[in-house]
């Protein structure tokens, strides 16, 4: 079940507190930034949602990018985006620059996207295997 903030309208895989930050429309999110960046969001975008429905938030650190809770963060860096993924398994791939061990059994991993050649077949099967992790 899904709950939404009364506050701020954003959605939650469950009732919690949390930052109150409305989220931003896509256009205004973009607004000022450089079109690559909005090439790459389009991109894995495009991939979400051939997989099935899922929450795009953009706020001002980033755009999530949720199922019951975030399963894809795409937040800009001075030279690069930075994509972190929720798996069920740790990933050993050159391109990982950061992984994360949660609690609850998922490792997070953080990739470098410096161009829409970034997004490879390979990064295409993470974020489907995260997309599918997180659909329950």
């Amino acid at each position: 079940m899904i709950w939404a903030c009364p506050a701020c309208g954003r959605e939650f895989g469950q009732r919690r507190s949390h930052v109150c930050v409305p989220a931003l429309s896509v256009e205004t999110y973009f607004g000022g930034r450089p079109a690559s960046e909005r090439e790459i969001f389009d991109i894995i975008r495009g991939q979400v949602e051939s997989l099935g429905p899922c929450i795009i938030e953009p706020v001002n650190v980033g755009i999530f990018f949720k199922r019951k809770r975030n399963f894809l963060e795409l937040r800009p860096k001075t030279r690069w985006l930075a994509l972190s993924f929720g798996l069920a398994r740790r990933v050993e791939d050159p391109r990982i620059t950061r992984t994360f061990a949660s609690t609850s059994g998922r490792t997070y991993h953080t990739i470098r996207i410096r161009g829409p050649e970034d997004i490879d077949q390979q990064v295409r099967e993470w974020i489907t295997e995260s997309y599918l992790e997180f659909s329950g």
